[in-house]
């Protein structure tokens, strides 16, 4: 019986066991923190995003970091043989909108309570609170790893210790420097999946506020180039939400190649109505509302919190009755819907990212199998490699896709050979 050893107990290293398990290896799982799949606890706000139901190249667009390298994982181990993995092992889960795929519990901690229940049916060692110093290798051949305070052995060994983000829960780069002494390139690290500071100040008067139905858009040298339609959200230092986050990586990409050039968010808070139809619309509330002060007749219009900002922004007095306001000023605040605009000062670090773009080659990983093309029997799986997509539950789905496949090689490869 083959032993594999795997480095890492989130997503990816946890569905490895399982498949290396499967396929009939023994296994040992060496995780750096206390518990295993401390990430997936915090997934989906804690209901934990396991995969979306998109059919397979829907899945690959959705993974503009090196989706295409997937496509094998991906046919090995669909989103559908994950949704029936989890069924078979007592996890029922529903699809919602977007066809984002959720435990019906809305617990994430009952995904990681299914894979210990599997682990556990599996005779899967799991070692907690080992951190690997070293990769133990000779003449591109992996023999086992060192940890602080051993040696462990094994036939095939298994890269699975996630990005840099969210270090609290053991993902803290630690696979990137492993993999760097054995000879990998590392594609430079940045944020995907990350909130954004702006320059605005008053950004914090909108602080906690969340918007549906709304489109931001990207503009960079007076372009528009990149836009998504959804939910958003403001913080004290600047936007976040799910339209934001699915910006963010082509946001971070212009920052780095900007030379000082301005990089922006166009906010249409009403982007369901053309310039003319909220014309008419703003029209209807100032007939509605003629006696009453601009500030105090917007409330069918905006949210709360909006309106002072708006007004403000439009450049009219909030104290100004309604049937006072003129044709200008009424096109003003039109403009503003349509154009609530903030300025990028720079992504949230790559320590608060909820996915971190860049990692190991994959020009150096077989797609197929997951080996290293470098070093014989070291296997790579999850967010280490260089990929990373969407909200939505691309990444996870990428995370236990490779980490299926990883397992499966790992545990067979000596057949293979």
């Amino acid at each position: 019986m083959k032993h594999v050893l795997i480095i890492g107990g989130g997503a990816a290293g946890l569905m490895a066991a399982v498949s290396a398990a499967r396929h009939g290896a023994r296994v040992t799982v060496l995780e750096k923190m206390n518990d295993i799949g401390r990430k997936l606890l915090i997934t989906g706000k804690g209901r934990c995003n396991i995969t979306n139901n998109s059919d397979i190249p829907e899945l690959i667009k959705n993974m503009p970091g090196n989706g295409a390298f997937l496509y094998s994982a991906l046919h090995a181990f669909s989103n559908q043989d994950l949704v029936e993995f989890f069924h078979s092992s007592g996890l029922p889960t529903k699809i919602e909108r977007g066809g984002r795929i959720f435990p019906v519990s809305d617990q994430a901690r009952d995904v990681v309570k299914t894979f210990t229940k599997v682990l556990a049916k599996f005779d899967v060692n799991i070692v907690t609170n080992k951190t690997v110093k070293k990769l133990i290798i000779d003449n591109s051949h992996i023999y086992g790893v060192s940890t602080q305070d051993a040696e462990y052995r094994a036939d095939a060994v298994i890269l699975a210790t996630g990005g840099a983000s969210y270090p609290g829960t053991g993902s803290s780069g630690d696979g990137y420097r492993l993999a760097q002494a054995a000879g990998h390139t590392i594609v430079p690290i940045k944020p995907s999946l990350v909130p954004l500071e702006v320059e605005e100040e008053w950004v914090t008067e909108l602080q906690g506020l969340a918007l549906k139905n709304v489109t931001a858009t990207v503009v960079f040298a007076g372009k528009k180039v990149a836009d998504e339609f959804g939910e958003m959200l403001f913080t004290h230092y600047g936007l976040s939400g799910p339209i934001i986050l699915s910006l963010s990586k082509k946001v971070s990409e212009l920052l780095t190649a900007t030379n000082g050039q301005e990089v922006s968010i166009e906010i249409n808070l009403k982007p369901a109505l053309t310039a003319e139809t909220l014309d008419k619309r703003i029209q209807r509330d100032f007939t509605k509302f003629t006696k009453k002060q601009l500030k105090n007749a917007l409330h069918e219009l905006l949210p709360a919190k909006l309106i002072p900002v708006i007004i403000d922004l439009a450049f009219i007095n909030p104290d100004k009755f309604v049937h006072q306001i003129t044709k200008e000023e009424r096109i003003r605040l039109l403009h503003k819907l349509h154009h609530l605009t903030f300025t990028i000062a720079k992504t949230r670090p790559v320590t608060e990212a909820i996915v971190t773009a860049g990692g190991v080659s994959t020009k150096e990983i077989n797609s197929r199998t997951m080996e290293s093309k470098l070093i014989s029997r070291l296997f790579f799986a999850g967010e280490v490699i260089d990929i990373d997509g969407f909200t939505g539950g691309f990444n996870l789905q990428a995370a236990f896709s490779t980490g299926y496949v990883a397992g499966k090689y790992a545990a067979t490869i000596q057949n293979q050979q």
